[in-house]
Order: C-alpha cells, then sequence, then structure tokens
C-alpha cells in the first residue's frame, strides 16, 4: 500500500482520531487536576488567614512567620487591627472577590468576620480611624458607634487619609450587595458610613482629610484656585486635617467610592456627591503656567502646607491620579469639560518630566522648578539629601494616560454610554497563567501561609524575623487563584 493510500484508509483516520482524543482527554485531566490542586490550596489559605491570622476579624500589614510580631504603619499588639490597606478591609475585600468568582463558603465567612470587626470599629463620625482596639481600655478612648454614646473625650475623627475609610465602605458596600442586603447589621453600618460621607462634603465638592462633624456651609466660600501672593518657605505647623485634601489620593478614592455607592444602591445622593467632587476637581485645578494640582489647599484656594516635607506646590504624583479621574468622568457623564481639564494638565506635566524621565512629587509655584527636602527637612532645589520615608521622585504614567485620552476621545456619545453602561454590568476576570497558578500553590507551606524573607521594620533594635507573612502577599496570592477558579 502506498502513503497516499494509508492516507485515505479508514484506519488510518481512526487511529488519528484516537491520538486527538487521547491528547485532549490528558489536557482536560491536567486542567482538573491543577484546578484540584488550586482549590485545596485556595481553602487551606484562606482558612489559616481567618482563622490564625485574624483578630476580632481583623488584619494588619505583616507578621512574623510565628505570628507573635506584628506591625502596621508602627508596632502593633495582639489586640488591634489595621485599617490602611493592605490590612483589614483590603483582606476583606480578597475574600468577596473570592467568594463571587468560587462561591466557596469559606471566603464568606471569613468576610462577614472581617464586617464585623470593621462594624466593631466605626466611629460615631461614620468613618474609620487608622486602627480598631479590642483591648477594653483603650477602647473606651475611642467613639466606637456599638459601644454606646460617645464621651467628649473619646477620638471621633474619621479619616479618610490613605484609602481607609474608603476601603472600609467599599468593602462593607460590596459584602452587603453579595448578601443581597439581607444583613440589616452589615446594610446599616454601610448606609451610616456613606451618608456619613454626603454629610462631611465641603459646599465645593472637596473633602477634608478627616471629620468629625458636617462643615459649617457659610465658614468655607466656593472659590476657583489661585498662587498665593507669598507663602513660607518654613513650615509653618499647621492643622491640615481640615483642609480640601488631594494627598495620597483621598478625594479621587472618595468620589470612586461614592459612583459604586450609587451603583449598588441607585441613591442618587451618592452619585450627586460624586459629581460635586468632579466639579470640585476642576475649581482647584491651578491656572497656567501649572493648570495642575496641588496635594492641599486652604479654604481661600491656595496651595498650602500640610506636614514638614509638603509643602505648598503643584504634584507631579497626585495630579496624575486626577487625570485619570477626570477620564473617568468623562466616560461616565459625558461632558467634555473632564476631558478638556485632563488634557490641559496632561500637556503640563509632560513638559516638567525630570532628565530621568521620572515625576517630581513637588512643582514650585510659578517656577515649576523641582522642590525636595533635605534629611533636615529644609527646603531645596536639589535631590541629592532625600529623606527616605517619602516619595520626592514619583513615577511618570503620562505616555498610558494619553492612551486612555486618546482612546476616550475617539468614542462616540453612544458608544461612551454603551462602553459606561457595560463597566458597570460585567465584572472582567482575566485568568492567570498555569504556571502562575502553580508557582502560587508551591510557595505554600504546610500551615497555609505563605512565608518570605523581609523585615518587621518598626522593630529595627528587637532583632525581628527574617521570614514574614505580607497580608499584601496573601491578598496577591488569593486573587490568583480565585481568578483561575472562576465560575
Amino acid at each position: 500500500m502506498n502513503a497516499l493510500s494509508k492516507i485515505a484508509s479508514p484506519r488510518f483516520w481512526l487511529i488519528v482520531v484516537c491520538v486527538l482524543s487521547a491528547a485532549t482527554d490528558t489536557k482536560v485531566f491536567s486542567d482538573d487536576a491543577l484546578k484540584i490542586e488550586a482549590r485545596n490550596a485556595m481553602l487551606k489559605a484562606v482558612d489559616f488567614f481567618h482563622n490564625k491570622v485574624a483578630t476580632e476579624g481583623g488584619y494588619v500589614f505583616r507578621y512574623a512567620s510565628d505570628l507573635v510580631l506584628r506591625e502596621g504603619e508602627e508596632k502593633t499588639g495582639p489586640t488591634t487591627v489595621w485599617i490602611e490597606p493592605p490590612a483589614t478591609p483590603a483582606v476583606g475585600i480578597a475574600y468577596v472577590e473570592g467568594y463571587r468568582r468560587t462561591h466557596e463558603a469559606s471566603f464568606l465567612r471569613a468576610a462577614r468576620d472581617t464586617a464585623t470587626c470593621l462594624i466593631r470599629g466605626q466611629l460615631h463620625s461614620g468613618g474609620w480611624s487608622n486602627s480598631i482596639e479590642f483591648d477594653p481600655a483603650e477602647r473606651k478612648r475611642n467613639a466606637y458607634r456599638v459601644d454606646g454614646p460617645p464621651s467628649a473625650k473619646s477620638r471621633n475623627v474619621s479619616t479618610l487619609d490613605d484609602n481607609k475609610s474608603q476601603s472600609a465602605i467599599r468593602f462593607l458596600t460590596g459584602l452587603d450587595q453579595a448578601l443581597e442586603f439581607q444583613d440589616k447589621v452589615l446594610h446599616d453600618a454601610a448606609l451610616y458610613a456613606l451618608d456619613s460621607l454626603v454629610s462631611a462634603q465641603f459646599p465645593n465638592g472637596a473633602w477634608p482629610q478627616g471629620f468629625s462633624e458636617p462643615p459649617k456651609a457659610t465658614e468655607f466660600p466656593v472659590t476657583k484656585a489661585s498662587y498665593p501672593k507669598t507663602w513660607s518657605r518654613e513650615f509653618p505647623k499647621v492643622d491640615y486635617k481640615g483642609f480640601y485634601t488631594f494627598n495620597d489620593n483621598s478625594i479621587v478614592d472618595t468620589l470612586r467610592l461614592m459612583m459604586l455607592a450609587h451603583q449598588v444602591y441607585g441613591d442618587e445622593r451618592y452619585k450627586n456627591a460624586a459629581l460635586r467632587a468632579g466639579e470640585f476637581l476642576l475649581l482647584a485645578q491651578m491656572p497656567d503656567p501649572q493648570p495642575a494640582w496641588a496635594q492641599q489647599y486652604d479654604r481661600e484656594m491656595h496651595p498650602t502646607w500640610a506636614r514638614k516635607f509638603e509643602p505648598p506646590a503643584v504634584s507631579g504624583g497626585e495630579s496624575q491620579k486626577i487625570i485619570d479621574t477626570l477620564v473617568y468622568l468623562y466616560q461616565e457623564t459625558g461632558e467634555a469639560k473632564f476631558l478638556d481639564a485632563a488634557k490641559k494638565a496632561h500637556q503640563y506635566l509632560s513638559r516638567s518630566t525630570l532628565p530621568s524621565g521620572m515625576m517630581a512629587r513637588f512643582y514650585e509655584l510659578k517656577t515649576n522648578k523641582p522642590l525636595y527636602f533635605t534629611r533636615e527637612y529644609a527646603l531645596t532645589y536639589d535631590d541629592g539629601d532625600l529623606p527616605t520615608h517619602y516619595g520626592f521622585i514619583v513615577a511618570n504614567t503620562l505616555p498610558k494616560l494619553l492612551e486612555k485620552i486618546d482612546k476616550v476621545a475617539a468614542l462616540s456619545e453612544k458608544q461612551l454610554k454603551e462602553n459606561s453602561q457595560r463597566q458597570r454590568l460585567t465584572q472582567k476576570v482575566d485568568r492567570p497563567s498555569e504556571n502562575e497558578v502553580r508557582k502560587v500553590i508551591a510557595s505554600l507551606d504546610a500551615r497555609g501561609a505563605w512565608i518570605e524573607q523581609g523585615k518587621l521594620s518598626t522593630y529595627k533594635g528587637d532583632n525581628p524575623p527574617n521570614e514574614i507573612i505580607e497580608s499584601k502577599t496573601f491578598i496577591k496570592n488569593v486573587d490568583v487563584l480565585s481568578r483561575f477558579l472562576a465560575k
């Protein structure tokens, strides 16, 4: 039989089909085996973090591998949990996302405990402080809602710094939605927090870094940003917590949270609060020659000092996030004023990059010279003696922002509306590669912990261990596994 006859024979094609079928079966078996392994690893990790690492359902930044020492921004005892991501709310968000993707009950149990923790730490002012205390003596110093009426001396300042209260509310809102709003205590806490943000908003649409009560509207005139006639080059030791604050993205984080709250609850007050904040982004944009944003403004809408290393200046850091938020607002509203402001700021910042291609955190008012500090906190134009605790030189995301600006600018009104609706209704899950999943599984220890080399930076004199457990690593790895197993 010649080669052509062999290819034409039914027996040949039967062999080909069998071989291909066997290969497909092997691939399916391999996929199923990896899914089983990934599920076992994921549940083991969640069980360890929930039942062994958590304190009253809450978390800190990192732990010694034996869980004896722990820290947030500072040394943290066994009865304290932290709010700033990647601590309690961020871990809770990972649980909710894991539950949405996989429907595993372990995620839901852990998320409920984290919600209970945050509810026990919610202040009468509506949000959260830096931490939650569970030691009875320490709790008395804080105005926690669940503990009854506050005393005159109890701490009651909710903070929007570093995405603290925003991340807590985002988590509670997400879990409330996942539970179809059936948990009354959770639902009440989420709405109380959101309503407190509406009340704390200034007449011009801004939010402060922290608040304990609503602002008195008559004390905060609505006016556009401008340059001060003079400004001190020495730190005047001001209380910056009541300023209009972009620092660490506090206003844009709150704006996006309020838009999310509107999508979840359908309450127009939340959308209106977000749009009022969008109007503040326009008010706060500095005039030429520096049409970007300062980190914080006083009541006259002049850039002003915050901490001793945060001078009146135009920010090359926060301004990039504001541009991104303006593009987002354009996508949501179709209003050209948001995109126009983003374009103008982008053009200015593109002319202000450092020779290295990075951005300065601070640009001097009007002169646009990069500003730095020495380790003794003297203001200078020289970057040769910088303090190490703060980012005075920041990343340049302008090329990516330009791509986004050009992309949305090319959309028609109909396409903008369709894209906005699609973004609200769909939550795209990018499936990680099998190699990525295998690495995550392989790095899990017998307890269900991801151990890594590192230090507890706040224990410098206490000989901390070199092996630590990071909350951010738990969040990242559980995200990989839950995306791989998403249904």
